[in-house]
C-alpha cells in the first residue's frame, strides 16, 4: 500500500486575499517570514543579511529584498544602537504630566516645539484625560532634574501646570514591538 499524495498548506498570517485588502505596510499585509524576520532584527539588527537569511530559512537575495522592501513600506523606520542609560550617565527616569493654560492649536505647537529642544526628553505623547501631555525625561541624578525642572521645564511656552514622578525601578522598558 502506498501513501495517498498530500498536498503541503502553506499557512501565513493572513490569506492572499486579505494580504491584498490590507494596507501596504501595515502588520496584517506580512506572512510569517516577514514577521520572522522582524522579530529577529529586533532582538538585534545588527545581524548580517547571510545570517539573518539562515535564521529565517530563506536565501540572502530575497532576505536582502525582503528587508529592504519592510523599509520601504516603512514598518521598519530604522536602525539604531540601544544605548544603556546608566552607563550614559542617565539613569534617573522621570514621567512629567503637563497641563497647558489654553486648549488652542497654537498653544498645543508652541509647546510641542519647545519639547522637542528639552533635553533628555525621550518621549512626549499629547493625552487625553487630567493632562494633556506626558513627557519622559533622563537625567542624571535628582539635582539634574531639580535645575532642568527650574531653569527650563517651568518656562516652556502655556505650561499651566507641571507634575513630575520618579521612576523608582523601571519594571518593562522594550523596544520590541509585537508580531
Amino acid at each position: 500500500m502506498t501513501p495517498l499524495n498530500k498536498t503541503k498548506v502553506r499557512r501565513t498570517s493572513a490569506t492572499p486575499a486579505a494580504r491584498a485588502v490590507a494596507a501596504p505596510g501595515s502588520l496584517e499585509s506580512l506572512d510569517r517570514i516577514d514577521r520572522a524576520i522582524l522579530r529577529q532584527l529586533q532582538t538585534d539588527a545588527s545581524i548580517s543579511n547571510v545570517a539573518l537569511a539562515a535564521k529565517v530559512k530563506l536565501s540572502a537575495p530575497a532576505c536582502l529584498r525582503r528587508v529592504e522592501r519592510l523599509k520601504e513600506s516603512g514598518l521598519i523606520r530604522g536602525v539604531v544602537a540601544l544605548i544603556d542609560p546608566k552607563s550614559a550617565g542617565a539613569g534617573m527616569l522621570v514621567i512629567i504630566g503637563v497641563v497647558l493654560d489654553r486648549s488652542t492649536p497654537e498653544s498645543f505647537a508652541d509647546f510641542e516645539k519647545a519639547a522637542q529642544k528639552v533635553p533628555g526628553c525621550m518621549e512626549c505623547h499629547v493625552v487625553t484625560g487630567e493632562f494633556d501631555y506626558f513627557m519622559t525625561i533622563r537625567t542624571r541624578d535628582s539635582d539634574s532634574f531639580n535645575r532642568l525642572h527650574a531653569e527650563q521645564l517651568l518656562y516652556l511656552p502655556g505650561v499651566r501646570q507641571i507634575r513630575s514622578f520618579m521612576v523608582l525601578k523601571e519594571i518593562l522598558s522594550t523596544t520590541r514591538f509585537p508580531l
